[in-house]
């Protein structure tokens, strides 16, 4: 991978011959985990300023109409997380000949605060090419991390890693964007018109209603929308300039009545799953479904896709291919088709349904199938979830063959977390469109579907918790390792399900030095197991004013579910229990709640039922500092390492759910303070409260 040093530049086509789509991650850490920023592109002509607003991509504007530029959001990663950004280079408007990208941070946080700032570039085939490392970037709340510019008709990259003072909006401005972020006054409008969907079930908005003040970002729908029916267009508002406040999302009307006369009706369904038997059949009814809604459902398609680095273009999907192999044809489960400019795409997709695992023998002769053919990659799709450094399949690439195929996967959690991100809280091109994603979700999330995703923490999950019992599990165990990486993939699952759910970003956190080896560091989490006896887990939501914590102890088999938040900055320590008290009226009884004390000495606790007639009790009686409040809930755990519907991992959702629900959305975001290095998805959410 070629090193990059600040002002140096490259040529994309010196490092690889596939670089007609190429995939930009940013990636930084802080020692707490929190810190965080959000990643933006602008497209500029030859005099440095862009066409119009529309040329300026952020979480406000994520995807150009034509696919040229798509923010895919963050990913998780083996150190924590990263953003990535695809551009389909052959796209990019013949008269736009340099791409910046950039991110920024919000509310006095600096860049400063975060650490191993760091932008790769990979090309279509997803092998990195490039590396640039930015050192200290000062105190600055925007930074340029490098851009891509046109010479002699090829592309280069060139590493920047200059910072802004102004934030994201003086960036912008500088490049030409007119920013409107006067304050809003109006309150969220309900949907002018409400669809529902047979059974009483609401259908998802086709497009999220703004305030009653508030003006749409221009190009915000990730392609040109079919023009639905006259009586369902929208009212036609004025092209306005871009928002950097967080955009609004109001959810539809509760739906009328359903018409059924009990609840032993059952709705109607577009994709059936109850009659549903063999995994056979299940595979094929949910490759079918899955690249049919693609099809149909642009936004959804591309949003899938890109991240393989698939053009934007005309899309055709394709089930049980007949493909010479040997003596023996070949039949993937699926085949995706993407055409731009005369130009073919193409994916094989071999997908397992029910916890069935890949077969490394039949992936890797779609590989060579692939390579032999000159497609461009192979897609992976089951219920596991994949992690860095520990692949579900070993796949050999023959090096002497000049094409590159490049091998991806994709779990079924990831599915339905794009179709929930895209008809619950962003909003798809019309109302058909909304509809075939929520009949896929729904099909998605049978019982008799067999897409759940991770479900099984594996055979060596019910041994090392008998070790761990019988205090013979001991360090260096194998069996250790696999459990770390299960219980892994179980933290990222529950982060795709959350986030789906909520709309906003839920990523898991870690806290090690970016660039460490996974392969070391599950190691040293599978020794600390077996010494601790406890599975510990971080999950940053945003919008939340603190850390979600996670702990299995597998001794007391008990699930402990925690956050802390910092004391406020002002009043008094009995005011602040009293108004925590208040803000928990409606939490479980049996809510702990801990005060944390200045020096990490034990503070006072008790049940929330025990706190609410004397909320002084969480006062030291000497008058130690009070820095803040750690509240946790507690639950049994599964026994068996079976399914999620009678087991461990559905002890784990439920916990989640549970503390959420119940305890963090009671949490008063505007007057609980953030720790000192809080991230910028709180700080975001504040400011867009702010404006609105």
């Amino acid at each position: 991978m070629h090193e990059m040093v600040k002002g140096a530049n490259v040529g994309l086509a010196e490092l690889s011959e596939d670089v007609g789509s190429v995939m930009v991650r940013l990636s930084w850490s802080s020692p707490s985990g929190e810190g965080d920023a959000d990643v933006s592109v602008l497209l500029l002509t030859a005099d440095g300023k862009v066409r119009g607003d529309g040329d300026f991509y952020f979480y406000n504007n994520p995807v150009a109409a034509d696919g040229s530029v798509q923010l895919l959001g963050k990913a998780p990663t083996a150190d924590g997380n990263e953003d990535r950004i695809t551009f389909d280079l052959t796209a990019i408007a013949a008269d736009a000949e340099r791409i910046v990208v950039a991110a920024s941070r919000y509310e006095g946080a600096r860049f400063s605060d975060l650490h191993d700032l760091c932008l790769t570039l990979a090309d279509g085939a997803g092998e990195s090419l490039l590396r640039f490392s930015v050192e200290n970037p000062g105190e600055v709340s925007a930074l340029l991390f490098g851009e891509l510019y046109r010479r002699g008709g090829d592309w280069k990259f060139r590493a920047i890693g200059q910072g802004y003072e102004s934030g994201l909006a003086g960036l912008a401005t500088d490049f030409g964007v007119d920013i409107d972020d006067e304050a809003e006054t109006g309150e969220d409008v309900a949907a002018e018109a409400e669809t529902e969907v047979q059974g009483g079930e609401p259908l998802p908005a086709a497009i999220p209603t703004q305030a009653a003040d508030e003006r749409p970002v221009e190009s915000v729908q990730p392609v040109p929308p079919v023009p639905p029916p006259p009586s369902e267009q929208p009212v036609a508002k004025a092209t306005a300039r871009p928002r950097t406040a967080k955009k609004k999302v109001t959810l539809p009307k509760v739906a009328k009545k359903s018409l059924a006369e009990n609840d032993s009706w059952r709705v109607a369904r577009l994709f059936p799953a109850s009659a549903l038997k063999s995994d056979r059949e299940r595979e094929t009814r949910a490759t079918s479904v899955l690249l049919s809604v693609m099809t149909q459902v642009p936004e959804f398609g591309r949003r899938l896709t890109a991240a393989f680095g698939a053009p934007s273009g005309r899309m055709e999907t394709f089930t049980e291919v007949s493909l010479p192999h040997g003596d023996t044809p070949r039949r993937p489960d699926g085949v995706i088709r993407v055409e731009r400019a005369g130009k073919l795409w193409t994916a094989l997709v071999e997908t397992k349904t029910n916890g069935n695992s890949l077969k490394p023998d039949q992936v890797q002769a779609y590989a060579d199938i692939a390579a032999r053919r000159g497609y461009e990659a192979v897609i992976t799709l089951s219920n596991d979830v994949e992690l860095d450094g520990s692949p579900l399949v070993e796949v050999k690439m023959d090096g002497r063959r000049k094409h590159k195929v490049a091998l991806w996967h994709l779990s079924w959690a990831e599915v339905a977390h794009q179709a929930q991100m895209l008809i619950r809280h962003e909003g798809v091109g019309n109302a058909a469109h909304a509809w075939l994603l929520q009949e896929l979700l729904h099909y998605l999330q049978h019982e008799n579907s067999g897409c759940h995703g991770f479900q099984n923490m594996g055979p060596a999950w019910v041994p090392v918790r008998n070790g761990i019992d019988d205090e013979t599990l001991c360090q260096g165990d194998s069996r250790a390792v696999d459990v770390v990486e299960s219980w892994e993939r179980l933290v990222r699952q529950v982060c795709l399900r959350l986030g789906g759910e909520l709309g906003q970003k839920v990523l898991p956190v870690q806290r090690t030095k970016r660039g460490s080896d996974p392969r070391t560091r599950r190691a040293a989490l599978a020794d600390r197991l077996c010494t601790d006896g406890r599975l510990e887990a971080e999950l940053r939501i945003d919008g939340t004013p603190g850390i979600l914590a996670l702990c299995a102890d597998l001794r007391t088999g008990k699930l402990r579910t925690s956050i802390e938040i910092a004391a406020p900055e002002q009043g008094y320590p009995l005011t602040w229990s009293k108004r925590l008290v208040r803000q928990l009226s409606d939490a479980p009884a049996d809510l702990h709640v801990e005060a944390l004390l200045a020096g990490q000495a034990p503070g006072p606790r008790g049940t929330l039922e025990r706190l609410r007639p004397e909320p002084a009790d969480l006062l030291p009686k000497d008058g130690t500092p009070i820095t803040g409040f750690r509240l946790s809930l507690f639950r049994g755990m599964g026994n068996t390492r079976g399914n999620a519907e009678s087991g461990f991992i559905r002890s784990v959702d439920e916990s989640v759910d549970r503390f959420h629900a119940h305890v963090v959305v009671h949490l008063d975001r505007r007057t609980a303070s953030s720790p000192p290095s809080s991230s910028s998805s709180s700080s975001r959410v504040r400011e867009a409260v702010a404006a609105g």
